[in-house]
Formats: structure tokens, sequence, C-alpha cells
């Protein structure tokens, strides 16, 4: 790996380096950027929000706990207000954004949730990032990290122009495989119960303009049960973590995309696809293992390092506090994760994937690495209070 690097040209330096264009990447970009930082963001499709744009997930699940109470706050709804400022697809929540009236939040009005159109999204966080002065590079991968003692003193990338350096002060992960923790051989697990097949995709026919979102849940493995239990597309799962696998789930997308559509076409012969993912679409596949790990059974629980709250997208009623110290391991000074990429236990992941948890983390690992590059050794009090300055409420009991 050293000669390797001592081989490869260094074409960048930055302060904070992102890997990974999701919503974990882009809050975490802006967050640095925004404290007056030079930031490099590397995405390689050649669009921003992963799979919440190329991926076509595109619902922003909830910034509440289902009882009328916000909890994520931030970066986190900045982004769902970006994803309808051109209008909502579908389920806008009015009850949330065009009225002072809490009594219309209650468990039984609509959670601060909404669909969002999966390419206004990319192009308007593209100009966020812009307009905050982040550069952008497209259709790049990070494929090696060089180390300095326990720190990664740049990141090796491959695009077009072959394969580089960049140097950074630091470094966020949100490439929602934990590759650059990988990498750099941070202490990681994967995803032991695998990914069922999805084949979301957009039509349109004689009942207009639709989402199809097939393969559109999954259940973990200790939550099933006779009644709950999902009808998967194919019956087999997917690491994610493999390009031949990869490259066969979504050949077996395209077939399923391919087979509803000669379903819808038996009774509607204007059906056609308008739109398919072009990434293929995973949940879950590696994480850090950090300085703590939270559980499912934590909900409502106080944490002296909180860095925001979460809710739980599938029921009513858990918050969660997330640590600091889910987002790195000493092992690796100047390495911080956000997203999918977070340490919590098999169980939570489920929770912590989605677009919210996404942004809440990435706001705070962006803002962490714009103010240290040792993440073990950083003042939590400082990064606490910039992070309420810009908006985060940190615990439940001050909501």
């Amino acid at each position: 790996m050293i000669k390797e690097f001592i081989e490869t040209k260094i074409t960048q330096e930055c302060d904070v380096l992102v890997c990974g264009g999701g919503v974990a990447g882009i809050s975490a970009a802006l967050a640095a950027a925004r404290q007056g930082k030079k930031v490099t963001l590397l995405e390689k499709q050649f669009m921003l929000g992963g799979l919440a744009t190329a991926g076509l997930v595109v619902i922003y699940l909830p910034l509440c706990d289902g009882e009328g109470n916000q909890v994520s706050f931030g970066i986190a709804e900045e982004l769902l207000r970006l994803s309808i400022s051109m209008g909502a697809e579908a389920d806008y929540p009015d009850n949330w954004l065009d009225s002072d009236d809490k009594s219309r939040r209650t468990n039984r009005d609509k959670r601060f949730s909404v669909r969002f159109n999966p390419s206004l999204f990319a192009i308007l966080a593209e100009q966020e990032l812009i307009r905050a002065g982040v550069n952008i590079l497209y259709g790049t991968y990070a494929v090696g990290t060089h180390l300095e003692s326990d720190k990664i003193n740049a990141v090796i990338i491959e695009n077009k122009s072959g394969r580089q350096a960049i140097k950074a002060t630091s470094v966020v992960d949100a490439t929602g495989d934990c590759d650059i923790a990988n990498f750099a051989c941070a202490p990681t697990t994967t995803f032991k119960q695998g990914n069922i097949l999805a084949a979301w995709y957009y039509s349109y026919g004689k009942d207009g303009y639709q989402l199809n979102p097939l393969g559109c849940c999954d259940i973990p493995d200790e939550e099933q049960t006779e009644d709950n239990k999902i009808t998967p597309l194919i019956n087999e799962r997917f690491t994610g973590l493999d390009g031949a696998e990869l490259s066969k789930m979504t050949i077996a997308s395209h077939a399923s995309t391919l087979n509803d559509i000669k379903k819808k076409r038996k009774e509607d012969k204007t059906a056609v696809p308008t739109t398919i993912a072009t990434t293929p679409q995973i949940r879950m596949t590696r994480k850090i293992v950090g300085e703590y790990v939270l559980g499912t059974d934590e909900q409502h629980t106080y944490f002296d390092d909180s860095i925001g709250m979460v809710s739980d997208w599938r029921k009513r009623g858990p918050v969660y506090e997330v640590p600091f110290r889910t987002l790195y391991s000493k092992d690796i000074k100047n390495l911080i994760v956000a997203g999918r990429c977070t340490s919590v236990s098999e169980s939570l992941w489920d929770v912590m994937r989605v677009i919210p948890c996404c942004a809440v983390t990435g706001q705070a690992a962006g803002t962490a690495a714009a103010m240290s590059d040792d993440f073990s050794s950083l003042d939590i009090k400082a990064l606490q209070d910039k992070l309420k300055t810009d908006g985060v409420i940190l615990h439940e009991k001050d909501l």
C-alpha cells in the first residue's frame, strides 16, 4: 500500500474529505464547508443523493416520533424542506409545514415525512453544496487509503483521470458501505441477514405517473413472526459487498421491473417504465465498530455526548439520542463515519440507515471533521455547542 501511494500523484489537498454523496455525505459536506473549511466530496455516481435519488428510495422518512414531537432538526429538516421546495410528489406534511397548530400533530395525523422527486432533489442539493463552496468530484471511487501512524494521510481515488490521491486533514466515511474504514483497517462488521432484492421504478400509463416500490421493505430476523413475514421478489439475499454479486442483483432487479411492466400491460397497453434505479438498492452492508454500540433497547436514553436525535420510522414512540462515540473508532483518529456506517446493533441498523438518521449523523460528522483531526480527543461540549447553534436539539428532555 505504501509503494502504491508513493507512485500515486497527489492531485488535491483539503481540510475535510467526504467520501460518498448520499444524504449523509451531503449533510457532512455542508456542515464542514459552512465552517469555512476546504471540502471535497467524492461521489461514484453522476448525481448526488445515493439511494434516495439514484436508488429511487424517494421517501423522506419521519423527523418526528409519531406522537406529535419533532426529534430531528438542523440539516435533517433543511434537506426535507429542500427536497420539496419545488413541490412534493406525495404525502405533503401540511400539518408540520403549513400549520403552527400543535394539536394537529398527534399520533393520528401524518408524521413529519414526505415523498420527493429524486431528480429535483439531486440537483437542488448540488446547488446547495456549490453555494457552500464544496468541490464535488463525480464518477469517483475511493479505492484505498494511506496511513501515517494512526491517521489517514491520503485517500486513493480512481476516476476518468486515472488513479490519484487526495490529502486530507480529516476524512468522513459516508460511503454507505464503510469502505474507507475498511481500507484503513478500522474495526468493522457486516450485515449478517443480507439484503432482499429491490426493484423500485417509476412508470407511466392510464393511471398517470406512478412509483412502483417492488421489494419495498424487509424485517429483521429477530422481529419476524408468522404474521409479518414478507414474500421476497426472489429467494436470495445479497451482502452488497461483492462486485459480481451486485451485478447479479442488478440484473435480477431489471428482470423484476420488466416482469412487473408485463403484468401492468395485461390491463393497460400504454404502461411503460420511465425511470429505473441506477444504483443497486442495497439497504445495509458494513458498519464501523465504534467506541459505543447503540442498541434498540436504548430508546429514550440520555447520553452526555449526544449529537442529535432520531426516531423509528417503522413505529410510533421510540426516540434515540445518538452518542458521538458511535461515529468513530480511536484506532483511526481522523476518520469519522456517517449514515448507515454508524456503530449500532444489528437490530437498530434498519432504523439508522434511513434519510433523517443519515442527515443527523452527517451533520455531526461534518461539524466534527471541521473542528478536529482526532475525534477521540475532540471537545464534545464545543461540538455540541456548535450543533445547537446550527439548530440541532441534542436531548429528548429539551424538546
